[in-house]
């Protein structure tokens, strides 16, 4: 009879499959909204598309004031759309910033196969659509929870004036290990998101707001991020936050209104 062993190894062999096959419906949770979607909103915004290449366009809000202080690449978590991520623009749209979001491939109205190799290069083509109009010294990209990695990379490749992470993860293995320590991640996962390596490469200052009670992404990756460069990246602890609630807490604005002053 096949020993307790080998049941162990076809169990998790067969977990692995369907981990590398399934692995985008359980960690992409998009909102998927129709080509002729009306946004409506009580500030002046416009909407856009990046026509990528043929088949992948990518959707995007632009919320502007008359006069801008700069502009925040604002890159959203795994969930929804940018219809419903649009709120968090006044946190910044208050400060006379301009924020630009975007939706990844296969949320909202933007359309294409995922990839990380391929959502990379989609920021990168509309951070460089972005720097025709505004100075590259004027740009701010923040990443919220999965779009910490697509900011921490795009950061790391260009020379924006800041980069604001907010529950940023480790490295997104680090994340799925807490869930499925016993699968081999490094080989199944399509997905890796290595913030860790990418950090180190960003030249301009980082600073990293994580509530101290984040359950899905423990406070200990953000810790973890700034000892790979102590110089270049402040830690900013909500106390009490969670994953999802830091901008319920008067402290969150002030850290942004101060970061954004200078």
């Amino acid at each position: 009879m096949p020993s307790l062993i080998w049941y162990i190894i076809i169990g998790i062999s067969f977990l692995s499959l369907i981990a590398y096959f399934f692995q985008e419906k359980f960690i992409f949770k998009p909102e998927k909204l129709r080509p002729d979607f009306q946004f409506k909103y009580d500030v002046p915004f416009r909407e856009y598309f990046f026509d990528i290449e043929p088949g992948v366009r990518i959707n995007g809000l632009h919320f502007f004031r008359e006069k801008p202080k700069g502009l925040i690449l604002y890159f959203h978590g795994n969930t929804r759309s940018i219809k419903g991520w649009a709120r968090y623009a006044k946190d910044f749209y208050r400060f006379d910033y301009d924020v630009v979001l975007v939706d990844y491939r296969g949320f909202g109205k933007s359309t294409g196969k995922r990839s990380e190799k391929e959502m990379l290069s989609d920021m990168q083509f509309v951070y460089n659509k972005l720097k025709e109009t505004y100075p590259e010294d004027h740009l701010i990209i923040y990443g919220r929870s999965m779009g910490s990695g697509f900011a921490s990379k795009l950061a790391s490749d260009n020379q924006p004036r800041y980069l604001l992470l907010d529950a940023p993860y480790f490295s997104f293995i680090r994340v799925i290990e807490r869930f499925l320590p016993m699968l081999p991640l490094r080989l199944v996962l399509r997905f890796k998101l290595r913030t860790d390596l990418w950090l180190p490469k960003v030249k301009c200052h980082t600073y990293i707001l994580h509530g101290t009670r984040d359950w899905l992404i423990p406070i200990r990756h953000s810790e973890a991020l700034q000892k790979l460069n102590p110089q270049k990246v402040t830690l900013i602890r909500i106390i009490g936050g969670g994953h999802n609630n830091l901008p319920s807490f008067d402290e969150y604005h002030n850290f942004i209104r101060d970061i954004l002053k200078y």
